[in-house]
Parts: C-alpha cells; sequence; structure tokens
C-alpha cells in the first residue's frame, strides 16, 4: 500500500532542518508519509526514515535556472510516480515543486493538492530589476498561475505574499491560506543565557546579496572602527544563485578583520549561544526561520521592515526594524545594544515569548494539517 501523503521538496539536507518535525506529526496520525527530494545520501535517508517512519525517495530536479528540458523531466518522472502510489494528499514546498509538483499530482489525479509558498525568491525581490530578471519573473507568473488553477489550497508565511500573489492573478483569493511561518520545534531550541563578552552579532545565511550579507559586512566594518572588541559571525555557505556573493569578497572581509566566516555548521546553535544579536537585513523573506530559532533561544532580533522579516519583530519589544538597504540604520540599531548590553536580556526575552506565541512548530502544523482534513 503506498502512502497517503506525500511531500515534495527541492533539496534533500534540508529536510532534517526544515520539514522533520511536520514529518513526525504526519507520522504520529499512523501514515507513513513519502518524501520525495534530490540529493538524498545514504545518511540523510537514515535520519530521516528512522527518526520518522517515512519513506525518502529521489527525482531528478535542476533546482536554479529555467531549461524546459529538465523541467519536463521533472514534471514526467512525478506525474507517473504519483499515479503508480496513488496517494491521498501532496504537499508540495518552494518554487518548483509547488509548480511541476501540483502539474504531476493534478496529471496522476491526487485527491488533495497543496502548495506552501515559502517567499517569492530572486525574481520578486525587490532591487535590480534587469531584463533576465524580469524574464525570469514573467515566467514564473505563468508557470504559477497555470500551477495553481489546479491546487486545492496554497498557503503562504506572510500576508504580504499572499497580497501579491492574489494581487497578480497567481491564486485565487479562496484558495490563499495564512499560514505565518513553519515554526520551530521550541523543545529542540530551549531559551540560553545572554551572551554579552565579547558583544557579537550573527548572520545566518545562504551568501546571497538578497540577504542582505554585504549591508551586514558594511555594517561591521564601520562599528570594529569605534568599537573594535565587538565581534561579527557570518555563517553560511557560498551559493550558485544570480545574486551569490564572490568567495573572494568574503574572504576579503575575513582577512581585513571585519567577520569572522563559518562555511558550514551541522548545528547553529552552537553559534547561537556565542551570539548577542541576530541579524537578517535581508531584502525579503517567506518568514526566516533563522530569525525564528533565534527568539527561540532568547535572542534579540535586528531585521528589515521588508515582507516576512517584519514578522518576526516587535520594533522596540524585541528588537529593531531597519530599512532594507540602509547600512546606516543597520549601525545605529547595533549601537543601541552597544550603549545598552542590558537590551540583550530584556529584548532576548521578548523574543522568546514571541516565539511560543508566534512560531510554535506544533501549532503551525496542526494548523495546516486541518486546513487539509488530515485527522
Amino acid at each position: 500500500m503506498g502512502s497517503r501523503v506525500v511531500l515534495v521538496v527541492p533539496y534533500a539536507p534540508a529536510v532534517p532542518l526544515f520539514r522533520l518535525s511536520l514529518i513526525k506529526q504526519l507520522s504520529e496520525r499512523g501514515d507513513r508519509p513519502l518524501i520525495y527530494a534530490p540529493d538524498w545520501t545514504p545518511e540523510l535517508k537514515e535520519i530521516v526514515e528512522k527518526s520518522t517512519g517515512a519513506k525518502a525517495c529521489d527525482y531528478p530536479l535542476k533546482r536554479t535556472g529555467v531549461s524546459p528540458f529538465a523541467d519536463l523531466k521533472t514534471l514526467v518522472f512525478l506525474a507517473f510516480s504519483l499515479a503508480r502510489l496513488r496517494p491521498c494528499v501532496i504537499i508540495t514546498f518552494q518554487p518548483k515543486p509547488n509548480i511541476y509538483g501540483i502539474l504531476a499530482a493534478a496529471l496522476a489525479r491526487v485527491p488533495l493538492r497543496a502548495a506552501v509558498v515559502e517567499g517569492l525568491g530572486f525574481a520578486f525581490t525587490p532591487g535590480d530589476n534587469n531584463l533576465k530578471k524580469r524574464m525570469v519573473r514573467t515566467v514564473l507568473q505563468g508557470l504559477y498561475r497555470l500551477s495553481f488553477v489546479f491546487a486545492h489550497k496554497v498557503f503562504f508565511l506572510n500576508p504580504d505574499d499572499l497580497r501579491e500573489f492574489v494581487s497578480r492573478g497567481l491564486v485565487r483569493s479562496e484558495k490563499a491560506v495564512l499560514l505565518r511561518g513553519i515554526g520551530v520545534p521550541l523543545e529542540e531550541w530551549p531559551p540560553v543565557p545572554p551572551h554579552l563578552e565579547p558583544l557579537t552579532f550573527t548572520l545566518i545565511a545562504r551568501l546571497l546579496k538578497e540577504k542582505g550579507v554585504r549591508e551586514f559586512a558594511e555594517a561591521a566594518c564601520r562599528v570594529k572602527t569605534r568599537h573594535p572588541e565587538v565581534r561579527f559571525l557570518l555563517i553560511g555557505p557560498l551559493d550558485s544563485n544570480p545574486g551569490a556573493i564572490p568567495e573572494e569578497e568574503v574572504r576579503s572581509w575575513v582577512e581585513k578583520g571585519v567577520l569572522e566566516w563559518v562555511p558550514w555548521t551541522d548545528d547553529v546553535r552552537t553559534y547561537l549561544r556565542k551570539t548577542s544579536v541576530y541579524v537578517l537585513p535581508s531584502y525579503r523573506e517567506g518568514v526566516p526561520r533563522s530569525s525564528q530559532e533565534a527568539m527561540a533561544m532568547a535572542r534579540p532580533v535586528i531585521t528589515t521592515d521588508a515582507p516576512g522579516c517584519r514578522e518576526t519583530v516587535a520594533d522596540g519589544v524585541n528588537g529593531f526594524l531597519v530599512p532594507p538597504r540602509d547600512v546606516e540604520a543597520l549601525v545605529e540599531a547595533m549601537e543601541h545594544f552597544i550603549r545598552d548590553p542590558s537590551l540583550v536580556e530584556r529584548m532576548g526575552r521578548e523574543s522568546r515569548k514571541l516565539a511560543e506565541e508566534r512560531f510554535d512548530a506544533r501549532k503551525i502544523n496542526e494548523r495546516l494539517l486541518r486546513e487539509l482534513g488530515i485527522k
């Protein structure tokens, strides 16, 4: 007998980080969900299957760029696989699975089809509006409009993305559901005492321009000229997307003593314990998981007053909101904590309270499953 619920995601290494809580809750209901993702390793499969009872399966996917042949291969593979498995529900995540997973599920006549929009990505991020970006956005809009005709529910993490998709005619309003984040398993991200010596600002992100990495580095440079004892941590891998920061640029920041770079870690909690304030100067997000994790561990947050990001901060309560791309405002927000370190503890407590109110993964998953009628 096939799995009743199928999840389609774009990258297997992200499954233990972002999907495990949902998969476990499905398993608790007696399902043995099947997880389609590219790039499984034997170790990853073992982690997911042994801890949840789910089944991990590969499928072909070119994660970035527009390649008609590769994308058609994805669609055909999923359509035949789903027709053979005959699941009751499919839930897809991220752009390409949302498009080709939903279309394949419609071809395979899967009875209930749901997509989760976790952010709009490069093509919809404000800023450089060059020809390539406009072309990608036009293609994506057409594909979303086609795919979401066949979706029964489309979940959004923030109200700005929901409004944009509805206003652009990409999804009908009666199908759109506001989820407000994917949440974190709070028991796995317990609050820890404030870290004050040295005062440390941390950014955890893929090294993309749209994540505000350059603004973080420039703010670090300016702050360290006045406060050389302050520490800055940049944690995250290089990327291949159009907005990727070149490795030589990152290494130049390290060589100049502006910041420390950790390209990869198996557990960011180690670094969040050494963090005073979490910083995410992103131009746009779904609702950033990294900010939610920092909040759960009682860390204040400095982030942008941009879609998705603003959902994580009550300005002046658990951190500060700054305009996107505004290095001077980012520096001033950091200076608040340098002038008054007691804010680290006070705002950190507020972050944990906000995480418990808004970003408890178990409560969010329950709502998602309830919307889908999964008992």
